[in-house]
């Protein structure tokens, strides 16, 4: 006779809407914080080149290629959190992971406000800022799956894609947010205060904000008590998942997720650096138009989540895709052109974050409903750790060192495009009708 063995966490089957709206705040507030460090991290990407990764006064572009590389080591840290973190929250509950994820996330990027520079214990610099990077990559794969879980299994009926869509949401808010205060320190703050201290106060930030997300985490309800389930069934009562067929649902998920990760990057998080070494443009004029274009990302996403809630994901997901695919270069072009005036290229941004946005909104809610609630935290993590390791990551990386080398101005719409094109075949793949049917 089998034994049984503990079943998944469950989510309850009738939430109360409080419980709801706890969950989406909950899920919310630590991804806010997430962003908002990467946010900061973008804006502020050729200060922290010149403190850590140049101090012999080399070249801005080699400060920044530095820099970049260890974004993306962050980067390709994720899925390992995603992996370990969703596991977690799979066996164990989806609550305490968000707590722990979301102290990790803290103290790291608190941790990094304090680190001393190169001129102060120069070569240990850089590497301890490294791994800082990488504990902040392992919080964040693991951010995302407890998080998107939690909020797409507590939405009421026929909302998982608005419900989702927070997610995407604070994913703007955190950007604008780190956009804001650099903004206002490089407004205030002279150019010698800014490299000295100035860049040091948003990382610091992260400390009160992480406080208040804990808060809330630890006031979300917890999960519903394990049940004994067969080992050769899942959560109800059908087969059990296998290894390889969540495995295919992974790597189809890094497929319909890539244009959202390496546009999301390109326009949202990249600019600001590519503005001042490619263009030339002041360190405040580049920070104004990353604004914009979050701005268009977050005007999109909440209504992007609803339409899918009525439309299908499928549908609103490959229309924001072909959007980018098409646009990319002519609104790259408009942001290049000296002649230009300068509301149209802040409206060329503005619409290249409003056409990320409506591949944001119903993302979530499309990872969520690809796996079952056994699997759920790890394998939708799984899938956005892994397209943002490669496509987002790398984003920065990739671009400098390509217009480095070329002098091609064009490289970052290229990139955008060539990965929403992928994306769309991706997309063309899922069933219309996903947004009706119940989360396994």
């Amino acid at each position: 006779m089998t034994t049984p063995v503990p079943g998944p966490v469950r989510p309850p089957a009738a939430v109360r809407p409080d419980d709801a709206r706890r969950a989406l705040v909950a899920g919310s507030v630590g991804n806010f914080i997430e962003w908002y460090e990467f946010g900061i991290y973008g804006c502020f990407a050729t200060v922290i080149a010149a403190q850590f990764f140049t101090p012999d006064g080399g070249s801005e572009v080699e400060g920044l290629v530095r820099a970049y590389a260890s974004f993306a080591l962050a980067f390709f840290f994720r899925p390992v959190g995603a992996a370990v973190f969703g596991r977690f929250g799979d066996r164990v509950g989806r609550r305490p992971a968000l707590v722990l994820v979301v102290c990790l996330m803290t103290g790291a990027t608190a941790m990094i406000g304090l680190l001393p520079t190169y001129a102060s214990i120069g070569a240990a610099a850089p590497w301890l800022l490294t791994l800082l990077r990488i504990l902040q990559g392992l919080s964040a794969g693991g951010e995302f799956g407890g998080a998107v879980s939690v909020m797409t299994e507590c939405a009421p009926p026929g909302r998982r894609g608005r419900y989702g869509a927070w997610q995407s949401f604070t994913v703007a808010l955190g950007l604008l947010a780190g956009a804001a205060v650099a903004v206002v320190l490089a407004s205030v703050l002279s150019t010698s205060q800014l490299h000295g201290w100035g860049w040091r106060v948003p990382f610091l930030l992260t400390l009160p904000m992480g406080l208040v997300a804990l808060r809330l985490r630890l006031r979300l309800p917890p999960d519903e008590p394990r049940t004994p389930v067969p080992p050769v069934l899942g959560p109800a009562g059908g087969p059990r998942p296998r290894p390889g067929e969540t495995a295919r649902a992974v790597v189809l998920g890094v497929g319909r997720m890539m244009g959202w990760s390496a546009a999301g990057y390109t326009f949202l998080v990249v600019m600001p650096s590519y503005l001042q070494s490619t263009l030339g443009t002041t360190f405040q004029r580049a920070l104004l138009g990353t604004v914009l274009a979050n701005l268009g990302f977050a005007a999109s996403i909440l209504p992007a989540g609803r339409l899918s809630d009525r439309l299908g994901r499928r549908t609103v997901m490959v229309a924001g895709a072909l959007l980018i695919a098409v646009l990319a270069l002519p609104l790259l072009h408009l942001v290049q052109d000296p002649g230009a005036p300068g509301y149209a290229k802040g409206a060329a941004l503005f619409a290249a974050g409003a056409g990320v946005g409506l591949m944001a909104g119903p993302g979530p809610a499309m990872l969520a409903e690809m796996f079952p609630a056994r699997v759920r935290c790890t394998g939708l993590g799984l899938a956005y750790a892994l397209s943002n390791a490669v496509f987002s990551g790398c984003a920065g990386l990739i671009i400098t060192e390509v217009v480095a080398r070329t002098g091609n101005a064009d490289v970052p719409g290229r990139y955008a495009a060539a990965t929403c094109v992928v994306s769309v075949a991706a997309l063309l793949t899922l069933r219309g009708d996903d947004h009706e049917r119940a989360l396994r």
